[in-house]
């Protein structure tokens, strides 16, 4: 009854809700409304008793159709059944076997596990080895619960056997090699052994994994003509990186000059600039002791020409102006200061670059202190979990003090050969103005002796 009040209420609403000009055109009547309510409700049941009619028509099919699954139902069950002792037999069976197994191989347990152990670590260092570049050498995989058989253990002794073999073997290949841009071109590649491979000049990083080769971060000049030279066959000696990459990581890492005179700081330039100033000094001065040495020998074999040009010449140049007769006393007197007044031109520059050779260590050990100090800030600061953090103070304190010993040693050096080179002219001087000195007196002392024997005869 329901639907039939349903009908009617959306007729009415429908009709309710029609406009008023369509109301005013054609207004129906009540006993419209109720008639086509009836005719409706009407063909409503008519289809109700058809579908009612249609169903109890099919039900023995219905019937029918229920039986044929609850037989196939059965039948499933049956089978799952079946399956299920199977599994359970199987179960039983795998644990008779595997307790067969144990009980019968307990003396070989031990080494399988031996051989699984040696395989995953072989196959583990593989994985970086150069053995393996460029072929398909395979190991044979064994898990916890399988036991080698003998073909496991025929490919295991053959692949260990092929290894051993390249591992003495050197071979060329081409394969894809990432530059040092990033780029990834194929090159190339000589491999020696288990050792090391190159590609051209350059040595190559170990291998990672599926990864491409890729050109070492830095290969020492030495080494890449090395190299150069084995790969065009003119040469027979190569240096090699037994660490696997470390030395090369570590050379890579390796500071240049500029570089570690940037670590010493303020402090390392400041020694720096102090030995190019002594460094200059040095020279200057020795040069100019070789050119006062040159013209002094000359000097020596042309007494009869004394020029102003060397020490030896202006000295006896000034004694010759004395006058002829003195006292002995005198006369050495007077050599010995014409000597002292030509000594600070020969030592000219010696005390400054003998001051800065004992300057150069102290600044070094002045480095040593602010780097120290820099280095226990940082300590503070951060803690002393990052050696990062602490690098940059270490690395002052040690290059400044480098850097003063390596002004301070040729300084002292350099001023010993100065200091040698000068005592040595200032002998040269004193022994010819000697002789010179001892040549006036003679002359002085057999023109008195002349001049007493002319006045005696005189008289």
């Amino acid at each position: 009854m329901t639907r039939p009040l349903a009908g009617a209420a959306l007729a009415m609403m429908v009709g309710v809700s029609l406009p008023a000009s369509a109301a005013e055109q054609s207004a129906p009547s009540l006993e419209d409304i109720v008639q086509s309510y009836q005719q409706g409700a009407a063909q409503a049941q008519q289809r109700d008793l058809s579908r009612l009619d249609t169903l109890l028509k099919d039900r023995g099919q219905l019937e029918q159709a229920v039986a044929e699954a609850e037989a196939r139902q059965q039948k499933a069950q049956a089978r799952r059944d079946s399956l299920d002792g199977t599994r359970q037999r199987q179960e039983e069976a795998i644990a008779s076997i595997n307790e067969r197994r144990n009980s019968e191989g307990d003396d070989l347990q031990p080494m399988f596990d031996r051989l699984r152990h040696e395989i995953d670590d072989t196959r583990d260092s593989l994985k970086n080895s150069w053995l393996t570049l460029g072929s398909d050498i395979s190991l044979p995989s064994l898990d916890d619960s399988s036991i080698a058989s003998s073909d496991d253990l025929e490919q295991y002794a053959q692949s260990m056997s092929q290894l051993i073999a390249r591992s003495a073997q050197g071979e060329h290949l081409t394969l894809p090699v990432a530059g040092q841009d990033g780029n990834i071109t194929q090159r190339d590649v000589v491999r020696l052994g288990g050792m090391s491979a190159f590609s051209g000049g350059d040595l190559l990083s170990a291998p990672n994994g599926d990864r491409p080769l890729a050109v070492a971060a830095h290969t020492p000049d030495s080494v890449s003509s090395e190299l150069k030279a084995l790969a065009s066959g003119q040469g027979d000696t190569m240096a090699l990186d037994p660490t696997d990459g470390e030395v090369l990581e570590a050379l890579a890492q390796q500071p240049s000059l500029l570089e570690r005179i940037k670590q010493g700081g303020v402090i390392g330039y400041i020694t720096l600039a102090l030995g190019a100033v002594g460094l200059l000094i040095a020279l200057a001065q020795f040069a100019w002791l070789a050119l006062v040495s040159t013209r002094t020998r000359r000097q020596m074999h042309h007494f009869e020409e004394l020029r102003s040009d060397n020490p030896l010449g202006r000295v006896l140049k000034r004694f010759g102006q004395q006058q002829r007769y003195h006292e002995p006393e005198v006369l050495e007197a007077r050599m010995d200061e014409m000597l002292l007044a030509e000594q600070p031109g020969l030592e000219r520059g010696q005390a400054v670059v003998k001051v800065i050779a004992a300057i150069a260590p102290l600044m070094g050990l002045l480095g040593t202190v602010t780097g120290m100090i820099g280095t226990f800030q940082a300590i503070t600061v951060f803690g002393s979990g990052d050696p990062k953090m602490m690098a940059g103070g270490i690395s002052q304190a040690l290059v400044t003090t480098v850097l003063g010993l390596v002004v301070a040693i040729p300084l002292l050096f350099a001023n010993t050969a100065l200091n040698s080179r000068s005592r040595n002219l200032m002998n040269l001087l004193e022994r010819q103005a000697s002789a010179h000195l001892a040549d006036r007196m003679d002359e002085q002392q057999s023109g008195l002796e002349a001049d007493t024997r002319r006045h005696g005869s005189a008289s």
